[in-house]
C-alpha cells in the first residue's frame, strides 16, 4: 500500500480584540512609536488562546474531539508553573485516551508542537494537535513591551483529507544567549542588537537552507513563505537575503497588526497563508527561538483546502484587525497594565 500522506487536516486561531495604541507609549517613556498590538481581555490568557484556538480547528477540520490522540502545547507563558496546558485542552476536547505535553523554546515552541504530532501520526496514526499559544511578556519600559503581543494558533495533524501535506522539515539549533528569563522572574531579558546577525538571521537561514537542500527545492519553487516576525523589519529582511520575493513574504505578515505573539507568531502567519491559498501551492514556513533555534516546513496544498474553506467562520484577516476593524477594541496604557496583570 502506498504510505499515506500526512498534513494538517484543519487549524484555528484566536486573538483578543483588545489593541493598545502605541502611540501612548510616548507620554509615559517618551517613546517615539507607531502602531499597535494585541493584549488579553480581561478573562483572556495563554489557555485561553490555546483552548479557543483548538476548537475552531476541530470545525475545520470536522472531527470529534475524541479524535485527538497528542496534544503539544507550545508555549513561554503558561498561566500554571506546575500543571500543563495540554491536559486543560484536553479536558475542554473530551479526548482522555492521548498523549499530552507542554513545550517550550521560546518563539519555535509551535513549529516544535506541530512537527511532533507530525511524527506521532506518521507512527501511530489518528490526529494529533499542535498548538502555539502566548500572552508575551515585557517589562514596561522595555523595547520588548514594544512589540509582545497575544494570540494562540493551532493545527490538527493527520492523514484523513488533510487540506495541506507536510513534505520535510528541518532544524538548526546552537547554544545562542540572546533572549532568557531566569527562574522567578516574571519579565525577560534580552541581548539587543546581538539578537539580529548571530541569532535570528544566522538560525532562520541556515533552517531555510538545510531543508530546501534537503528537497532540492529553490526560493522560486514557493508560492508563499511566511518567517518568525519578533519586529517588522527582521522577516522582510531574511527574506530578501534568502532570495524570495515580497509577493510570497507579504501575505503572511502578521505582525504589524498585533505584535510578537510568540509561539504563536509564525503560525499565525501561515494561518493567514492558509486562508488564500490554492490547491496545489507550496508554503515553506521557517520559526526562530531564542536560545536560539529555527525551524523549517514545507507544506504542498491539496483540493482539500478549497473544500474545507467553507468552515471558517472568521477569518484570520479578521481576526488580526486588517479587514474587520470595527470588532477592535482600541485602549490606553493603564487598561493594558491592569490586562496583563501588571499593576
Amino acid at each position: 500500500m502506498p504510505e499515506e500522506k500526512v498534513g494538517i487536516s484543519g487549524y484555528g486561531v484566536y486573538i483578543p480584540k483588545y489593541r493598545l495604541d502605541l502611540s501612548t507609549l510616548n507620554k509615559v517613556w517618551g517613546k517615539e512609536v507607531k502602531g499597535v498590538k494585541s493584549f488579553p481581555g480581561k478573562y483572556d490568557d495563554q489557555a485561553t488562546y490555546a483552548c479557543n484556538s483548538s476548537l475552531n480547528a476541530l470545525k475545520h477540520a470536522g472531527i470529534e474531539g475524541k479524535e485527538i490522540k497528542f496534544i503539544q502545547v507550545g508555549s513561554e507563558s503558561k498561566i500554571y508553573a506546575v500543571k500543563p496546558t495540554a491536559s486543560i485542552v484536553a479536558g475542554l476536547l473530551k479526548t482522555e485516551d492521548c498523549f499530552a505535553a507542554d513545550i517550550e523554546f521560546a518563539c519555535k515552541a509551535g513549529t516544535q508542537a506541530i512537527i511532533n504530532a507530525y511524527n506521532f501520526v506518521k507512527t501511530n496514526g489518528g490526529y494529533g494537535l499542535g498548538i502555539g499559544a502566548d500572552s508575551a511578556q515585557g517589562a514596561p519600559g522595555d523595547e520588548l513591551e514594544l512589540t509582545a503581543g497575544d494570540g494562540g494558533a493551532a493545527f490538527i495533524i493527520g492523514s484523513k483529507e488533510p487540506i495541506a501535506v507536510i513534505e520535510g522539515c528541518a532544524s538548526y539549533t546552537t547554544d545562542t544567549s540572546d533572549f532568557w528569563r531566569n527562574e522567578g522572574e516574571k519579565f525577560p531579558k534580552h541581548a539587543g542588537r546581538y539578537s539580529g546577525d548571530p541569532a535570528f538571521y544566522k538560525h532562520i537561514m541556515n533552517a531555510a537552507k538545510n531543508l530546501m537542500e534537503k528537497l532540492n527545492l529553490k526560493p522560486i519553487d514557493f508560492d508563499y513563505v511566511v518567517f518568525h516576525q519578533p519586529n517588522s523589519k527582521f522577516p522582510r529582511v531574511v527574506g530578501k537575503k534568502l532570495g524570495f520575493t515580497p509577493e510570497q513574504i507579504e501575505p503572511g505578515i502578521v505582525f504589524d497588526f498585533i505584535g510578537n505573539t510568540y509561539s504563536a507568531n509564525s503560525l499565525l502567519g501561515l494561518a493567514k497563508i492558509l486562508d488564500i491559498a490554492a490547491p496545489y501551492q507550496r508554503i515553506l514556513l521557517v520559526s526562530y527561538g531564542s536560545g536560539a533555534g529555527s525551524d523549517a516546513i514545507s507544506f504542498i496544498t491539496t483540493p482539500e483546502i478549497e473544500n474545507k474553506r467553507k468552515r471558517i467562520e472568521r477569518s484570520v484577516k479578521s481576526w488580526l484587525g486588517e479587514e474587520d476593524k470595527e470588532n477592535l477594541i482600541l485602549s490606553d496604557y493603564s487598561v493594558y497594565l491592569k490586562n496583563k496583570g501588571i499593576i
